[in-house]
């Protein structure tokens, strides 16, 4: 088993930044890989960025790409996203999810919220 827990959403300006957390335990990781998602209100739950555990490889959505960062932290089993320029479309549930066969284990989500 896998859990995660999500940390560091929060109200926001246009415009500005933040940075999520999630803490991940469990299992090896060595053969995962770590990703974000979003749920708009309304919306399908949609895929943001990933990064291999190990190698630290990253891909992006178009929509975030050059604005998001997706990073981990291996020896405190930690990923993060850095959001900068937010704008009110990434408001959104945060999930981090961990990839083994599929995106097999999900955290509970962290609210982000862009308003002025």
């Amino acid at each position: 088993q896998v859990q995660l827990v999500e940390s560091g959403g929060g109200l926001v300006q246009p415009g500005g930044s933040l940075k999520l957390s999630c803490t991940v335990s469990g299992r090896t990781f060595s053969g995962a890989t770590m990703g974000w998602f979003r749920q708009a209100p309304g919306k399908e739950r949609e895929f943001v960025a990933h990064i291999a555990w190990s190698g630290g490889t990253t891909y992006y959505a178009d929509s975030v790409k050059g604005r998001f960062t997706i990073s981990r932290d291996v020896g405190k089993n930690m990923v993060f996203l850095q959001m900068n320029s937010l704008n009110v479309e990434d408001t959104a549930v945060y999930y981090c999810a961990a990839h083994y066969t599929g995106w097999n284990y999900w955290g509970q989500g962290t609210q982000v919220t862009v308003s002025s």
